[in-house]
């Protein structure tokens, strides 16, 4: 399955903030090959030939592969940010909340897994300012969970002793999905979903456990 092909809950991938067409082209087929390959192990040429464009034509658009990689970052980040943020500010007890940012968060790395790799495990690819840039949006990302925890623990729902360690352990085993996720396994993106925000509310002594069970 490809990148544009990449579904949760039937969703297909847009991509839909590059423009124009062939700069999307571009960004698609860069997140499929480094994906596959790695980012060292990619040249443009290789990108540039997924996209079915020349690599002069890549350089209209991106000056760098690295420029490449920093967009697909943001873009990623971005969005993660957005799962986290609308469940962190939604209706409900530290519980529900939880499990919908949980439930979500894992979804989309389900879903998307081809660009959730990418995303996750390339930051050390690029440069000190791009990933100055990444780094901060990861760490609004985390205070976003650990907020939720420590409302958690706040208002007697949860028993965490170490919420900044729980936190991390959270965030930890929501983005590793997109590592084993299989679109042929015996689960889908919200099934996996629903089963490790269930599996954190255990984490974190929650006895409204079943909230991720959508």
């Amino acid at each position: 399955m490809s990148t544009a092909e990449e579904t949760r809950g039937g969703e297909t991938e847009p991509w839909g903030e590059v423009t124009p067409d062939a700069a999307r082209r571009l960004l698609v087929a860069a997140v499929e090959a480094f994906a596959e390959r790695g980012y060292h192990a990619t040249t443009t040429r290789d990108i540039a030939g997924r996209a079915g464009m020349s690599p002069a034509a890549l350089y209209i658009h991106y000056k760098t592969k690295e420029e490449l990689l920093h967009r697909i970052s943001r873009i990623g980040h971005q969005r993660a940010l957005d799962i986290l943020r609308t469940a962190a500010r939604g209706e409900g007890g530290a519980a529900e909340r939880l499990a919908d940012a949980v439930g979500s968060f894992v979804g989309w790395h389900a879903g998307r897994r081809t660009t959730a790799r990418v995303v996750q495990y390339e930051l050390d690819a690029l440069g000190p300012e791009a990933r100055a840039e990444i780094v901060a949006l990861r760490r609004r990302c985390d205070a976003e969970v650990r907020g939720i925890i420590e409302d958690g623990v706040a208002t007697g729902e949860f028993e965490v002793p170490d919420v900044k360690g729980t936190t991390l352990a959270v965030l930890s085993l929501c983005i590793d999905v997109a590592r084993w996720f299989n679109v042929n396994g015996s689960r889908t993106p919200d099934e996996v979903g629903a089963l490790y925000a269930d599996l954190v509310l255990r984490m974190v002594g929650s006895k409204a456990r079943g909230a991720g069970q959508r």
